[in-house]
């Protein structure tokens, strides 16, 4: 390999998010790592593989035993998730 070739990700931990742009779904280790760069939200890999159980996460699509997450129900999914932005504790209903 020369200096000019970057070596392909070797997993969730070296995923760039030049490597996600433009993909219109993502696999569930790539969808844990836009959730969290993206939105802040940090679901570990085995979270979201739960919540495919037992539903209550963000909606995938299946290309024979692979999920699929489509980038732009996630992000529909974190928005939701996230809530309305407030500017105290007071406003949120929480006390």
């Amino acid at each position: 390999m020369t200096s000019m070739e970057m070596a392909p990700p070797r997993g969730p931990a070296e995923l760039c998010p030049q490597q996600t742009a433009g993909k219109p779904r993502l696999r569930r280790w790539e969808a844990s790592r836009y959730l969290r760069d993206r939105h802040g939200i940090e679901l570990a890999v085995s979270t979201l593989a739960k919540l495919a159980c037992l539903g209550g996460g963000p909606p995938f699509q299946k290309a024979g035993r692979v999920p699929l997450y489509p980038v732009d129900l996630l992000d529909a999914w974190a928005t939701a998730r996230l809530g309305r932005i407030v500017h105290s504790t007071s406003e949120d209903g929480h006390a």
